[in-house]
Formats: structure tokens, sequence, C-alpha cells
């Protein structure tokens, strides 16, 4: 890896080390200007992180960058090649409405890609225009923006531009791009493209390369392979988990959405669970409920394995002791993921130290709400502040005998009541992006080219924790409805 200079005003230092990987795995492209760009949204922190020069980027020059008209000094613009299992079945993919810019070295000698969301056809576009809708980039922005508040490791969103152009959907809707940032766009389903087109020596090239990207400390290794498959296996037991814990549901966890650095990727039909129940499933097009909320660490499994297959060859020269490994390390997904999550539960029950019949209590509460259709954030939150007088499952019964025996495993812990209210608040959030604020939000921008209410609703999710007077009307539950709240893929 290059650490470069910045060698101008505008903040840019862009290095383009995936470029350097066998030309398999990339394609080189040209932009793909567009009529009139508009600059709806800047995320002013994340670009000040990035080292980049908030003036300049909100200049004509800078906006042009956003929008696909001009590339950065020292950019070599790229689309990706991947594969992957899209709900089960393994096609070829690769980017094929995005384009990545480079990989900008922030100050702090930190990669990370630079991506144009929506910005063309690439060769992987598969008979598609390669562009975005506003609504669906600006939900993108949203969301991500609320992990990253959240304290859930996720790609950002550092802009997004209308485009000035019409994009053909069911109906005519306007253009728009998006620059999403990651630590880098590394998936599971890049690894299945090289297990199923390329040489070892190339899925080792790419291996090599990632270890060095995310994970240099284990380079050194006799067999760095199988501590690439641990650790990757680890970082993904620790986001499933943190996902569980605030019930974020992802909505399309193929191989392609998952990333070997252990960011969230793409969020496309991804929403909040509201009340409380494992079957929930928003994505209109998960008919079968394949990546619903209590499926998700099952899936993640699932999807590790694949991405296990492929590192057969670099595991064991021997194929049956490499599946051996394989098998082996996959085995260990569910352990870690329950561990994750069982201390996080204990801490939004405000629970320090480890009681065997801990799971217990927690299953039980978790069933008393499926049971009652409590609010999942909202009952956390209640728990937190002791306002147990706004749910129909605080009334009953079951509830009550199951509070005292949560007051009685408070008090055999050491540390003191105030210590574990101090703990709830910590790891349950004030507020979550509900559904309906967020399609509010949308409605507006979209329709009315209004920004307000995104970015009230912004800044109240950029400190979920803070517990501010002004985030309280966030956690207000959406009107009745007789109709399911769906989401959508992005197009």
């Amino acid at each position: 890896m290059i650490n470069r200079k910045v060698i101008n005003e505008t903040g840019w230092n862009l290095d383009n080390s995936y470029s350097r990987l066998p030309n398999l795995f990339f394609s080189n492209v040209n932009l793909n200007p567009v009529t009139s760009p508009n600059l709806i949204i800047l995320n002013h922190s994340l670009a000040t992180s990035l080292g980049l020069n908030i003036q300049y980027l909100e200049s004509n020059n800078g906006i042009a960058i956003f929008a696909g008209n001009r590339a950065p000094e020292g950019s070599l613009p790229i689309a990706q090649a991947y594969a992957g299992h899209q709900f089960g079945h393994f096609t070829k993919l690769g980017d094929g409405r995005a384009i990545l810019l480079g990989e900008q070295i922030t100050p702090q000698n930190n990669r990370f890609d630079i991506q144009l969301k929506g910005s063309g056809r690439t060769p992987y576009s598969r008979r598609g225009d390669g562009r975005a809708t506003l609504g669906p980039m600006l939900r993108e922005y949203i969301i991500s923006e609320a992990m990253y508040g959240l304290g859930i490791p996720t790609t950002r969103s550092l802009a997004i531009v209308t485009t000035g152009e019409s994009v053909i959907r069911e109906t005519e809707l306007p253009g728009s791009i998006l620059t999403r940032v990651a630590s880098s766009h590394i998936r599971v389903g890049t690894f299945e493209y090289a297990s199923q087109w390329s040489t070892v020596e190339d899925l080792k090239a790419l291996a090599d390369y990632t270890i060095k990207r995310h994970y240099p400390y284990i380079d050194s290794d006799e067999n760095p392979y199988i501590l690439l498959l641990q650790e990757v296996i680890k970082r993904q037991a620790s986001l499933i988990a943190k996902w569980q814990l605030v019930g974020f549901i992802h909505g399309v966890m193929n191989t392609d959405n998952m990333t070997i650095s252990g960011e969230t990727i793409d969020y496309g039909p991804c929403a909040f669970m509201d009340k409380y129940d494992p079957a929930t499933v928003f994505s209109s097009i998960d008919t079968h409920g394949r990546y619903a909320y209590g499926n998700q660490p099952t899936i993640a499994a699932w999807n590790l394995a694949r991405f296990a297959e492929t590192l057969l060859p670099l595991l064991d020269g021997n194929q049956e002791r490499a599946i051996e490994v394989a098998q082996k390390e996959i085995a260990d997904f569910h352990k870690l993921y329950r561990n994750n999550w069982i201390k996080g539960i204990r801490a939004k029950l405000g629970i320090f130290n480890e009681e065997s019949q801990d799971e217990f209590l927690i299953e039980e509460l978790l069933n008393l709400m499926n049971k009652y259709n409590a609010d999942y954030t909202n009952t956390f939150l209640a728990l937190t502040f002791d306002t147990l007088d706004n749910m129909d499952l605080f009334n009953t019964e079951e509830f009550k005998n199951w509070y005292k025996k949560w007051q009685e495993r408070l008090d055999r812990q050491q540390e003191s009541k105030d210590s574990s209210h101090q703990l709830m608040k910590d790891s349950n959030p004030a507020l979550i992006p509900r559904n309906h604020r967020v399609e509010e939000a949308l409605e507006v921008a979209v329709e009315k080219e209004d920004y307000t209410v995104m970015e009230r609703l912004l800044h109240a999710l950029s400190k979920p924790y803070a517990h501010l007077p002004e985030q309280a009307d966030y956690s207000t539950l959406p009107p009745p409805s007789n109709e399911p709240y769906r989401t959508f893929c992005g197009t």
C-alpha cells in the first residue's frame, strides 16, 4: 500500500491499489456525465475525517466529481467484478451502476474506497441503465448514517447529487448519484467470482491483497488464509449481533452484500423492526422470509460457508483436510455470534456479569414481547427509564413476574443500580430510523424538494444514545395500518 502526501488544496489523495490486482477483478471504465448536477447533501463530518476540503467539494468542480462529470486528481475509475448467491442461487454480477473512483488516503493514513453509486452503465450492467433514483439514495444516506450513529460498522454516505435527468422506472423519477465510502468493497461474492473464474494464483492474489488491506497483523503467519477465514467469521459474528440488538433487518443478505471487512453494505430493502417478531420481513421480494430478522444469524453462517469454500485451495493442499479446516471454523460462528449477542442483551438489561440462568431470563422477556406485540426499541427504553405504563405488556402478570426476577438478578451483582442504569442508557438507543419517519422525510424531499425534514431526522439520529428531550418525538410508533410495511430494492 502506498501512503501518498496531499499535493493540492482539494484534499483528494487517491491511490488505486485495487487496480493492481489481476485484470479479471475489474474493468476500467469511463465516466458517464450528467446534464445539470445539483448538490443535495454533503456529509461535512465525514468529509473532514477523510481530509477533504469542504469548500472545494461544494464548488462546481467538487459537485462535478460527485456527479461523475469529472474525475478527481489521481483517480483511475473502475467497476469491480464479483458474483454472488442471490436468494440461494449463484449468478455472475459486478458493479452494474457503480464506479470506484479510487481509495482516499486520510491524514491518519487510513484507506477508504470512494464510489459513485448510480453513475451510469458499466460492463456489468446486465441491460440496466446504471442509474439510480433520488428516493433510494436518500434512504441509503439516512440509514447508513443512522447505523454509524448506533456504533455499527457500515459503509457511509459522503454526498448526494441530483443529475438533472429523469430515470424511467414504473414512472419518471429524478435521477441521483450517491457517493459511498467504504473500508473496501471486497465481498464474499468477490471471492466467489475468483473461485469460479480465476486461477488459484489469482485467488491467492486477491486473498493476499485482502489480508494486507484489512488484516495486516496476520500477514506473517504460516498459513494466513486460515486466519483470514477466522477473522472474517469473527467480524461477521460481531456485526450480525449488533444488527439483532437494535432490530435491524438487512432485507437482502445475498453473498455479494457481505463484506470481508465486516461492514454493513447495501441499504436497499432494509428497515428497523417496530414490534418484536423474529419472523419480521419488510422486503417486497423476500416472499418466503429467507432474510427475516430471526434468520439473519443462520444466513450469515450460510454465506460464510460459501466464503470458506472459495478458500479451500489456499487452506490446505489436500482437499479433504481443507474441508475439515473450513468446517471447523464455520462451526464456531454460532458460538461467537451467540456470545456477542448475549453480552449485548445483558448490557441492554443493565447486567454486568454472567449467570447461567441469564439466557432463560432474556428469552422469557423476548417471548413476552412477541406475545403482546411489544415494540422492540421502546420496551428496552421503558425498562431503562422505568416508564412502565405505556404498553399492554407491562400490565400483565407474566411481565410483573419477569420484572421481579430481573430486579433480583440486578441485586445479585456488585454494581450499583445507578451503574446499571448508565449501562442501559449506553446500550439502548433513544430512537431508531422509524420506517414512517424515513418515509415522511423521503416523501417531502422527492416530491417537494424540501430536505429540512430529512436534515432534522439525521440530526436526531446522529447521537442516539444521548437521550435528549428533542429525540422523544422520534420514538413514537406509526399509526395503525391494515397493510404491512414493505421496502423495495433501490433502482
